[in-house]
């Protein structure tokens, strides 16, 4: 019978350490941070946007330390399998291409693709219209890939991007006759000053080949524990009220999709 105080102790001290070991644990996540409202960066050089606030939940939620690795989007795969980072969150679509390199959580959001262009502007729904123009995309990002498929062939001029801040200074200076990205940034640009003048014109895209299954977290191959894990997450700030407060910071509208 006197064991039992000393099996108790060291059973709370196993407990201890378990718990302070989940404490100490850390994610490392790759992020663009030129992305708003998703990712962008402060006057103060801090990170600020939806992405960086849902991440912070999650880690939150897995009772793990949040660790932001910034990068530029088409670096964020390749620091992926080289280990630089556990995870990339940042508004990456979950789509067949992609799949083949990285596997991903469930969708965390959802968004189409638009053309963005001067008021007025008319783009037909086989995009005839729109060749000999000049269209800004972000490199490798599923916009890139139809651009590249669909628009290119079409006699449509393509200039890529690392970003979509540099596609805006490029809009402005007038070097753009239009661009082509998903919705959500592109109505954060029109309702802003910079953004007068401007309109989305011509059909929405929607097509699942291009626009994939939403926006998820990428992982390394075969780290199931890991999407586990953040699928848990995920499911557990959507139930909590969580991530509805957070989006409803940044958007007028639910951006989860059915």
């Amino acid at each position: 019978m006197k064991k039992l105080p000393l099996i108790s102790g060291l059973a709370l001290s196993l407990l201890a350490c378990s718990s302070l070991f989940a404490a100490e644990k850390t994610l490392r996540l790759g992020i663009e941070a030129a992305y708003p409202p998703f990712a962008s960066k402060t006057a103060e050089g801090t990170i600020t946007g939806f992405d960086y606030d849902i991440g912070n939940a999650l880690c939150a939620q897995m009772k793990v330390k949040c660790e932001w690795v910034e990068g530029e989007f088409d670096g964020l795969i390749p620091s992926l399998k080289v280990k630089k980072i556990d995870a990339a969150l940042s508004s990456m679509t979950i789509n067949e291409d992609r799949k083949k390199s990285v596997d991903f959580s469930h969708k965390y959001y959802f968004t189409s693709s638009r053309f963005l262009m001067k008021e007025g502007a008319v783009v037909d729904d086989q995009y005839a219209s729109l060749k000999g123009k000049t269209l800004g995309v972000q490199r490798a990002t599923t916009t890139d890939r139809f651009a590249t498929e669909v628009l290119e062939p079409k006699g449509v001029l393509v200039k890529r991007y690392s970003n979509n801040e540099e596609i805006y200074m490029d809009l402005a200076a007038g070097r753009l006759d239009g661009i082509f990205a998903d919705t959500i940034p592109l109505s954060d640009f029109l309702s802003m000053p910079r953004g007068k003048g401007y309109a989305f014109v011509g059909p929405e895209l929607k097509d699942p080949k291009y626009v994939g299954e939403g926006a998820g977290i990428a992982v390394r191959k075969g780290n199931t524990e890991l999407v586990a894990e953040l699928n848990k997450a995920i499911d557990g700030i959507r139930a909590n009220g969580q991530y509805q407060q957070i989006s409803q910071k940044y958007f007028k509208s639910d951006i989860y999709g059915d």
